[in-house]
């Protein structure tokens, strides 16, 4: 089978988060990757049943938080439950930057972003953002290489 072979391609894990008014919500992804230097546009992949797919549609930004491998649980925490149903930041921290995504302060990096463009791709939509802020909050430590056995 084919897509077998993508067990070869290598991932980082990902908190996408967004804020539209009040709301705020966040989910875990994989698929995430920098698809150009000037500007600086990211594109992360997100089927149209995440609540955060809607939400960025509509409010127009979200931020990139990345996990290090030590935050396996908080991947699973925002991962394993949607936030229709629940509230993933009860009881954690955020700041914001430009855009007020909710960025977590114990994230390796973080890259807050505007939506510029999106593309149906199968069974997913690519959301294309533009860098307006980014930061690596702790150089000491190293992203998570995504694994399915950590989560599955």
């Amino acid at each position: 089978m084919q897509n077998i072979a993508f067990k070869a391609l290598v991932h980082g894990v990902y908190l996408i988060t967004t804020r539209l008014g009040d709301r705020i919500n966040g989910m875990t992804a994989s698929w995430v990757s920098q698809v150009s230097l000037n500007p600086l546009l990211l594109v992360v992949s997100i089927a149209p049943a995440r609540y955060s797919h809607g939400l960025i549609k509509e409010s127009g930004v979200f931020a990139v938080n990345v996990l290090t491998p030590e935050q396996i649980d908080l991947g699973k925490r925002f991962g394993f439950a949607s936030g229709r149903r629940v509230d993933k930041f009860a009881g954690l921290e955020y700041i914001t930057a430009v855009t007020r995504s909710p960025i977590l302060p114990q994230a390796y990096a973080y890259f807050d972003m505007n939506l510029v463009n999106t593309f149906p791709a199968g069974d997913h939509t690519l959301f294309v953002g533009e860098v307006v802020a980014a930061e690596i909050l702790h150089p000491e430590s190293h992203p998570l290489v995504f694994s399915k056995k950590d989560f599955f």
